[in-house]
């Protein structure tokens, strides 16, 4: 019996494969229990629109974040802080301001959990900093930290 897995099964396949079992295992254990369906050639379309459309989402989701990498490494983002003597800041610049700023001033909406900094800036400077937009798609972002005139 042919059946269409639609969540991960240990030892028998991943979602949306397509594998042959047993009559009773696929009967009464698969199939009630919501883990597989049985493949008959509308499912088996089905199937194929489903993956042909989450392919199509993926590539547009990448295009978009290339072209978002693309704008993001276009113009440096400008970020004032107060600071003190010597270019050292009052606190630090986290990823989550990198983010608001990025919203801001190039309108692209960045997850600060994307935004990759070894450890908090905390001094005046110009810094190149690791933007994940997508899997395969990384951007290098240059960021201007200048000191906040009164």
């Amino acid at each position: 019996m042919k059946v269409i897995l639609l969540q991960d099964v240990k030892g028998l396949g991943r979602k949306n494969d397509v594998v042959d079992v047993a009559e009773g295992y696929g009967r009464n254990y698969l199939i009630p229990r919501g883990l597989a369906l049985l493949a008959t050639d509308a499912s088996l379309k089905q199937r194929e629109q489903k993956q042909r459309a989450e392919k199509r989402k993926r590539e547009r989701e990448e295009a978009q974040a290339r072209e978002t990498a693309t704008k993001l490494e276009a113009r440096p983002l400008v970020l004032k802080v107060k600071a003190g003597e010597g270019g050292k800041l009052f606190g630090s610049v986290t990823a989550a301001d990198i983010a608001r700023e990025l919203l801001q001033q190039h309108g692209a909406n960045v997850d600060k959990r994307r935004i990759e900094l070894d450890e908090p800036i905390k001094s005046i400077g110009t810094y190149e900093i690791a933007v994940r937009l997508h899997p395969g798609v990384q951007a290098r972002l240059k960021l201007e930290v200048l000191e906040e005139s009164s």
